[in-house]
C-alpha cells in the first residue's frame, strides 16, 4: 500500500490513477515522475513505464494519461501547504523532503539574482523518490569495519540507485544503537540532500539511532567541520563526496580521531581512482575499507569488501 503521507501531496486524479496500478508495482516503486502536459512515468526495478487512464502500464508514452496544468499547480500547493514562500530555501536547492522522508525533486524556470538561483517558478516536473528503510542490512558488514579501538574509515562505492544511501542509513542506525559486535557510539550525519535521515522540521523521518545527531541540508565540507567543533562525534556519516574541499574536511576529521563512513559514485575501484580528488584520498590511505555495491542480484548487492590496499576481504554477493 502506498504511504499515506505520500498520497497526501498528490492531487485527486493522480492519486486515483496511481492507486489503480497493480500492487506489486506500487511496492517496488523507486521514483514517480510527474511532468506538465506529459504522462506519469514510474521507475521500478530496472524498468520504466507510463501510466494509462485505467491504471495499466505501457512503454508507449502516446498511449498514456497526461497530467494537465491544473493538477501540477494543485500538487505545488499541496507540497508547499499553499505557501511557496515557506519553501523558498528548498526550491533554491531544487528539492523538498516531505513527512516520511520521501524527497521530491522539482524542475521549472529558474529565477536568477546576481547569477545565483533565487527561486523556481512555472514548475514543470516533479520527481518523487520513494524512501524505504531496510533495517539490518548493515549487520553482515559491521565485523569488517571494526578496528582495535574504533571503526575503520570506510568508502562505499556504488553506481546510482544501487542502495548506498540505504546502507549508510542502516550503518548509522546500527552503530548508534550498538550490537553484538560493539557498544553504541555517538554518530553525526551530514545530510546535505536530506536523504539519509530525511529530516522534516528537525525530526528524522527514518530511524538513524538514539545517539545520532543530524545536520540537515548543509554542504558536506562545512558540515563535517561544524560537527567536529560542536557535537564531539565518534563517527561521521555523509553521502557522495568528491570535491577538493571534501578531502580537506575529511582529513581534519581523521586528524581529530573521528571515524568516517561515506560514499562515492562509481562502478568499481578503478573507476573512482580516475577522479583526482578521490585518487588523492585513497593514495593518502584515508580509507581502510571499501565496499562495492551493484544491482547484479537486486538493489544493494554487496559485490565485495576490500582493505586499505584494495585487497579483497570477502565476496559477499547478497542484496543489502
Amino acid at each position: 500500500m502506498m504511504d499515506t503521507r505520500l498520497i497526501a501531496i498528490l492531487p485527486g486524479p493522480i492519486r486515483d490513477l496511481l492507486q489503480g496500478v497493480v500492487s506489486n508495482v506500487r511496492d517496488q516503486l523507486e521514483e514517480i515522475r510527474i511532468r506538465r502536459e506529459r504522462p506519469i512515468e514510474l521507475i521500478f526495478g530496472q524498468t520504466s513505464r507510463f501510466v494509462c487512464s485505467n491504471g495499466e502500464l505501457t512503454s508507449h508514452p502516446a498511449k498514456a494519461w497526461k497530467v494537465n496544468a491544473q493538477e501540477m499547480d494543485k500538487m505545488t500547493n499541496l507540497i508547499s501547504q499553499h505557501s511557496l514562500y515557506a519553501l523558498e530555501e528548498e526550491l533554491k536547492r531544487g528539492y523538498v523532503t516531505i513527512t516520511g522522508g520521501h524527497r521530491i525533486g522539482i524542475s521549472g524556470k529558474a529565477v536568477l539574482e546576481k547569477g545565483e538561483v533565487r527561486a523556481l517558478r512555472d514548475i514543470s516536473s516533479f520527481n518523487i523518490r520513494i524512501a524505504r528503510e531496510m533495517k539490518g542490512v548493515a549487520l553482515p558488514i559491521i565485523p569488517y569495519l571494526l578496528g582495535q579501538t574504533q571503526l575503520l574509515n570506510t568508502l562505499i562505492i556504488s553506481p546510482p540507485q544501487c542502495g548506498k544511501t540505504t546502507l549508510l542509513r542502516d550503518l548509522a542506525r546500527t552503530i548508534s544503537y550498538g550490537n553484538v559486535h560493539m557498544a553504541g557510539k555517538k554518530v553525526a550525519i551530514v545530510d546535505e540532500r536530506s536523504e539519509i535521515a530525511g529530516s522534516v522540521g528537525g525530526i528524522p523521518q527514518r530511524d538513524v539511532g538514539p545517539r545520532t545527531d543530524v545536520l540537515d541540508a548543509c554542504p558536506k565540507a562545512e558540515g563535517i567541520m561544524m560537527l567536529i567543533r560542536s557535537m564531539s562525534p565518534e563517527v561521521i556519516i555523509c553521502d557522495e563526496i568528491g570535491r577538493p574541499e571534501d578531502a580537506v574536511a575529511i582529513q581534519e576529521a581523521l586528524n581529530a580521531g573521528v571515524s568516517l563512513i561515506t560514499s562515492v559514485h562509481g562502478a568499481n575501484l578503478t573507476d573512482i581512482n580516475r577522479r583526482p580528488t578521490i585518487r588523492q584520498m585513497t593514495g593518502q590511505g584515508m580509507f581502510h575499507r571499501y565496499i562495492l555495491l551493484s544491482r547484479s542480484k537486486g538493489v544493494g548487492t554487496v559485490e565485495g569488501i576490500f582493505g586499505e590496499n584494495f585487497q579483497s576481504l570477502e565476496k559477499v554477493e547478497t542484496p543489502c
